[in-house]
């Protein structure tokens, strides 16, 4: 999770990624500083070193066809402790992956048959004041429960999460409450554009009528 943190703080920020998931924000700064920690630093190295080698192995076994999951998975059977993200990490480092089969995790669905808005946007996101361009993002992470989902609402002015959800199950109803925790924080602003992508959960009829 931390790891998640610090590759979206830049876009996001430290403090409204804390806020969402939940945790608290003190937790990840004394994550950091506990790996900025000399001694703490020589034993997570050591740790990633001996992970190192066994995910090299199991990838080596599957002749270069398992990616982060499997090698995960294959892990966790093994009886090995180690996070997803670390596994990707470390994979990363190692420059090695899995054969990639077309078949990501779907976070939106697209339909055909459904209703689309127009596309106001045109892909320029830039905006000259707030609220004149909110763009839905979606994102999830897997905890130790399973998949949560987050849905924000951005101000492409601000860059600053004006709403957002967070949901075990990917629907229509978390995206449609993030919206409307934008609109009532933001005094239900006029004309202002709203962005999303085209799956399923942002093509529903509550959704485009809202």
């Amino acid at each position: 999770m931390v790891d998640f943190i610090h590759n979206h703080k830049d876009l996001y920020g430290v403090e409204a990624i804390c806020r969402i998931l939940p945790i608290a924000t003190s937790t990840y700064y004394r994550t950091l500083d506990l790996a900025d920690n000399p001694e703490h630093r020589a034993k997570r190295d050591l740790h990633d070193l001996h992970h190192a080698e066994q995910i090299k192995r199991i990838w080596q076994e599957s002749s270069g066809r398992y990616g982060v999951r499997k090698v995960w998975q294959k892990l966790k059977r093994e009886g090995y402790i180690v996070a997803r993200c670390t596994v990707a990490r470390l994979m990363q480092q190692l420059g090695i992956q899995g054969v990639w089969r077309g078949k990501n995790k779907q976070t939106t669905r697209s339909r055909d048959d459904q209703k689309r808005a127009a596309d106001l946007v045109k892909r320029n996101f830039s905006a000259d004041h707030p609220d004149q361009l909110w763009v839905a993002d979606f994102t999830y992470i897997q905890t130790h429960s399973g998949w949560v989902y987050t849905a924000f609402m951005i101000d492409v002015f601000s860059r600053a999460i004006v709403g957002w959800k967070v949901s075990t199950r990917m629907n229509t109803d978390m995206v449609l409450d993030a919206l409307e925790q934008a609109l009532h924080a933001r005094g239900m602003p006029k004309n202002v554009i709203h962005h999303s992508d085209r799956g399923v959960q942002y093509l529903s009829i509550r959704y485009t009528h809202r």
